[in-house]
């Protein structure tokens, strides 16, 4: 989100920092299975990864497919606007392999590099795990900015209140 973008609402940087720490330890988790030197399992991870943690970060902030099927009809509606003016690929969208894999393709250079410096004794290992950390991360702090400013825009409830009083 550009910087002229208002500030979020203390609730929403709550959650948004939650989210960070959670995609922080998950990142350093893969990072640790990229310096195994065996071909393919750290691209498994990062995708397995993903799909966990982009659905729980959709959730964090309501914007899960169920939750805006629970929401009103009308209210769905705008939520469904709002969605498709702002861009964000995985927003409110139910995630599968596939699109874990177009979105990876973005950060396919990082990823390309880690396969390749991987094979190189020790220091390859290294730039290896810190590619897929600050890939994983780069994926997921995009997606935490995303979602914050669409629900900011739509000013959703927390998860836990009731939708139905939109």
């Amino acid at each position: 989100m550009a910087s002229s973008s208002p500030p979020l609402p203390p609730e929403l940087a709550a959650t948004a920092q939650r989210c960070r720490r959670l995609v922080s330890r998950r990142a350093l988790m893969a990072a640790g299975v990229a310096v195994v030197p065996v071909p393919g399992l750290d691209w498994l991870t990062d995708i397995g990864i993903l799909m966990r943690l982009l659905p729980q970060i959709n959730e964090a902030f309501g914007l899960s497919p169920a939750q805006i099927d629970r929401l009103a009809p009308e209210r769905r509606l705008v939520v469904y606007k709002v969605l498709s003016a702002s861009g964000g690929l995985l927003v409110g969208k139910l995630i599968t392999r596939d699109l874990v894999l177009r979105l990876l393709q973005i950060v396919g250079v990082r990823l390309t590099t880690q396969q390749a410096a991987k094979y190189v004794p020790l220091a390859g290992q290294a730039v290896s795990a810190a590619l897929t950390y600050s890939a994983l991360r780069y994926v997921c702090d995009q997606h935490i900015r995303q979602c914050a400013e669409v629900a900011r825009q739509l000013a959703l409830p927390a998860p836990g209140e009731p939708v139905h009083k939109l």
